[in-house]
């Protein structure tokens, strides 16, 4: 293991008991993204949504609390350090719905399905009740429209990786 990939297993291990998530980097990043980066943060201004931020040590982060990633490549084409393979899926994670899930409680809400511009989260009529929200996996992009947009925080993006790290 590289000094790279052991200074961020601890960090990521320093998160994890703090309640913190896994790291979450930008589109289409492999796992040795720190040791190509260059830290320019060309990306971070490039992008249109401020989905992109200085995470630690000044390496590009992704963040869905206020919007969420439109995929739109605007960080690839700024990026001279070639960090960026968008041959690969843009992300390892998938949306999830938490069981506190407003709709979930028959309570009329919809504002994921609103978000998802990939169609990824539709809600199936109920007769007498509000509709459920139902989740297709292989639609989703991970681009974390709908968890930026949920009233309850009832979003996750999860892979089996960062749920081996919570």
């Amino acid at each position: 293991m590289n000094k790279a990939n052991n200074h961020n297993t601890r960090r990521q291990f320093f998160r994890s008991l703090g309640g913190h998530g896994p790291l979450q980097r930008p589109p289409w990043t492999d796992p040795d993204f720190t040791e190509r980066c260059v830290r320019c943060a060309a990306c971070i201004e490039a992008c249109p949504e401020g989905v992109l931020f200085h995470g630690g040590g000044g390496y590009p982060e992704i963040r869905f609390d206020q919007a969420g990633c439109s995929l739109c490549r605007a960080c690839v084409e700024v990026c001279e350090a070639g960090v960026f393979d968008t041959q690969r899926p843009a992300f390892p994670w998938r949306a999830r719905i938490e069981s506190h899930c407003l709709a979930l409680a028959d309570i009329h809400c919809q504002s994921c399905q609103d978000a998802c511009e990939w169609q990824a989260i539709v809600f199936s009529p109920q007769l007498g009740r509000p509709p459920k929200p139902r989740l297709n996996g292989e639609a989703c992009t991970g681009c974390g429209a709908c968890q930026a947009l949920c009233p309850n925080h009832a979003i996750t993006m999860t892979s089996e990786e960062m749920a081996h790290a919570e």
